[in-house]
Order: structure tokens, then sequence, then C-alpha cells
């Protein structure tokens, strides 16, 4: 009878020894040929299908490598695929947010409005994508903060890609006076963009007085870059029109406030016996 007990003992320390290779070498295998098909993926340019296509086969791989180890276990699959089908429907119907999220990013995956790499824009949020997901996409914003956006918000909201063409445009709005030449000022701004480092002579700066306003002359200067140098044209373009504006002698109007001090008691009184007649004499 110890024999008996010994056998059986022996036998699931075996099952278990072999889960445990099966484990180990099934998801090292899963992780060897999904990053070799994201190589392969990622050799023709494109990042966002090989991050799907490595994540997609890897769990692939890792679920039958599970239902491999179990079944070395002497689990009974058939027992476990039902209370798995079953499971499945429950959480179904409790996570129609997750359903909806889910249904959402084939849509993006289908139409791609953006990938990975680009910077959209999403709401009030800019920034780098990092992944899209089935349930979500993640950012890196400017200033290194974290932000996922679930699929639907996405669907439902403006995106703006702004890393989608190869150059971009910098529209500078400013307002003169409405006594200064716009003819000479038209030559300034245009002498400060032949010369700015950035800027693109094609297509060419645009020059467009905007109408008249409160304070003066509206006009907008729209000069274009490259995409990777948009944030430095901005900058550089700033400081070197201010400067050819005071160099020219060029004004532009902003509101003045004068404040003064408020009257003394003394000076009111002053005031008030001044104001009134004496009734002497």
């Amino acid at each position: 009878m110890e024999v008996g007990n010994v056998s059986v003992e022996f036998d699931h320390v075996l099952g278990i020894l072999r889960a445990l290779l099966v484990l180990g070498l099934g998801i090292t295998l899963a992780r060897f040929a999904a990053r070799a098909l994201e190589k392969a993926i990622l050799a023709r340019g494109d990042r966002q299908l090989a991050m799907l296509a490595r994540k997609g086969v890897f769990w692939f791989l890792a679920s039958l490598v599970l239902v491999t180890a179990l079944h070395q276990l002497g689990f009974n699959l058939g027992v476990l695929l039902g209370a798995a089908g079953i499971l499945t429907v429950a959480v179904g119907f409790a996570s129609q947010t997750s359903a909806s999220n889910l249904i959402s990013g084939l849509f993006l995956l289908g139409e791609k409005p953006f990938a990975v790499g680009d910077t959209i824009t999403v709401g009030d949020v800019t920034g780098e994508v990092l992944s899209i997901d089935a349930l979500s996409v993640k950012l890196r914003t400017f200033d290194n903060i974290f932000v996922r956006i679930p699929n639907e918000s996405i669907l439902r909201d403006r995106v703006r890609t702004l890393s989608r063409f190869p150059i971009r445009r910098f529209d500078l709005k400013l307002t003169v006076d409405f006594r200064e030449d716009l003819k000479a000022l038209e030559k300034v701004l245009r002498a400060t963009s032949d010369h700015n480092q950035v800027a693109l002579q094609e297509p060419k700066p645009l020059f467009l007085p905007l109408g008249y306003e409160e304070w003066g002359i509206g006009v907008q200067f729209s000069v274009w870059s490259a995409r990777e140098q948009f944030f430095v044209l901005r900058t550089s373009l700033i400081q070197e029109v201010q400067q050819a504006l005071l160099a020219a002698g060029i004004d532009i109007p902003y509101r003045r406030i004068t404040l003064s001090p408020p009257a003394t008691g003394a000076d009111e009184a002053g005031l008030e016996t001044a104001a009134e007649p004496s009734g002497e004499g």
C-alpha cells in the first residue's frame, strides 16, 4: 500500500515538473517568436503594426502553453473551457465600457488617424503616442507625464495629428498702430524670416492683414518650417521679429492703465471748502 502511495506521489511530482518545463520553455519560445515577428514588421517601417503583432502573438502562444501545462497537471480541459465561457459572458455584461473601448480600438486600427511615435492633441492633452492598445492609447506629454486615454474617448473627440506631414506652419499674429505703413511692416517681417535659419522659403511666408481692431490693425505673418524644427522656429521668430520692429521704429500698441493715488481726507475737505462760497462781506 505504501508503494502505491509513493507511486502516486511520484507521478504527481513528475506532472508538476513537466508542467513547469512546458511553462518555462513555452513562454520563452513565445517571447522569441513575438520579438522575431516584431523585428520583421519593423523592417517595413510600421511600428504600430509591429507592436500589436508582438502582443497578439505572445498572448496567443502563452494561452496555448498554459492550456498544455494544465493538461500535464491532470486538469479536465473541457470543464475549464466551459467555466471560462461562462466567466467570459459574465465579464462581458459587467464591462460594457471595456467592450466599447475594444470596438473603438478596432476602428482606430482600421482608420489609422495616427501611429506610434506621432504627436497628437486630444481635447486639451498633447503628447507623443507611446502605444495603441486594445482598450486605450498611451501618450507622453512634453513635460514627461504619462497619459492614458480610452479608445472610446478618442473616437468621439476631435484628434489633431501634429506630425502627420513633413512641414508645419507657424502663424505669428500682431497688432500695429493705425499710422504704420503696412508695406514697410511686410518688408521688415519678410527680411526677418529670410535670415531665420529654420524658416523655409518654399512655401513662401504669408503676410495677411486681418482688419481693423480696437487698438490698431491686425496682421498675420505665417512661416513654414520642417516638422522637427517647429518649436525652434516659433521661439526664434518671435524674438527676432521683436528686435526687428524695435530697430525699425514700428510701434505695437498696448493698453496703458494710469493709476493715481486716492485723495486724502484733508484734500477732500479743502476741495469742498473751495467749491462753496464763503458768504462773508
